[in-house]
Parts: C-alpha cells; sequence; structure tokens
C-alpha cells in the first residue's frame, strides 16, 4: 500500500458538531467554525489508537464536563468513543475566549500594529490548546499539529452557549 492510501483511510470524512447546547454565535465565531470544518474536512490526520482505518465520521461533543470523540466509520458503525476531562482546558478556553474578543474589538478600531500583536497572542494561545490536545490523547488518537488546531477551534466554539 502507498503512503497516500494509507493516509486517506487514516481521516475524519465527516463530522457532527453536538450543538444541543449552542443557542447562537456571532458571525465571527460561525465563520471561524465553518472555517474549522471545511479545512479539516479538507486535509486531516486521524489515526485512533488500534485501529484498522476509516475513513471515519466524527460525532464531537461536550457531556458532564467531558469532551466525547464519538468515532464511527464512514457507514455509521460504532466504532469506538474517547472521552477527555475538559478541566485541562478550561483555562486555555477562557483565555483564548478573552484575546479573541480583544481582537474582534481591535479589528474594527485600533491601529494595524496592536491587531497584529493580539492576533500574535491570540494564535499562541491556540496553538498551545491545540498542543494540550495532542498530549490529552496521545495513546488513543493520533492528530496531526493541524488537525489538532482545527480540532481545538471546534472544542471552543462547543464551549459557547449562547
Amino acid at each position: 500500500m502507498d503512503s497516500l492510501e494509507g493516509k486517506s483511510r487514516f481521516r475524519i470524512a465527516e463530522l457532527v458538531l453536538d450543538e444541543r447546547t449552542v443557542m447562537r454565535r456571532s458571525p465571527d465565531v460561525e465563520h471561524e467554525r465553518k472555517v474549522a470544518i471545511f479545512d479539516l474536512l479538507e486535509e486531516n490526520s486521524f489515526t485512533p489508537n488500534g485501529s484498522d482505518g476509516g475513513p471515519y465520521l466524527l460525532h464531537l461533543a461536550i457531556e458532564e464536563n467531558r469532551l466525547v470523540f464519538d468515532i464511527r466509520l464512514e457507514g455509521g458503525a460504532e466504532h469506538g468513543k474517547v472521552m477527555l476531562s475538559l478541566t485541562p482546558f478550561r483555562k486555555i478556553i477562557k483565555d483564548y475566549f478573552l484575546i479573541c474578543e480583544s481582537y474582534y474589538d481591535a479589528i474594527k478600531t485600533a491601529a494595524p500594529a496592536q491587531i497584529e500583536a493580539i492576533d500574535m497572542g491570540r494564535r499562541g494561545l491556540h496553538n498551545e490548546g491545540s498542543e494540550l490536545l495532542k498530549e490529552r490523547l496521545a495513546g488513543k488518537i493520533e492528530l496531526d499539529f493541524d488537525t489538532a488546531r482545527r480540532l481545538f477551534t471546534l472544542i471552543c466554539v462547543l464551549h459557547i452557549k449562547g
């Protein structure tokens, strides 16, 4: 099997966000959600431990302070669930929301240098959250960094409760 064929089997082909708790989002957040899902489905690396391959349908949800990766095979057959405590993510997500708010406010009125500085901080926190996600999933699901970044964005989206 060539590497392209192998890689295509270990990917998310479809993603469903459990949005039962989400009431409404700002246009900025809705745009981030759409871009993250589009980019994730275009290119990702997702390898559940011990799996023979997908592609996978991923249901991403938050239940009882846990992040739930409900992994199914493309036809819908259950593949397995991975659950992570959200506690280690709380501070990063809270800080990320605060800096995003500052960033969206700055875009309207601030000087370009100020916007760039806030954006660097925002990207730094986003990278930190992505690395934490990769660490917490180690031994359960292997991801590349870009896949972790896009999933971290979607985890943040799931935290917005209207």
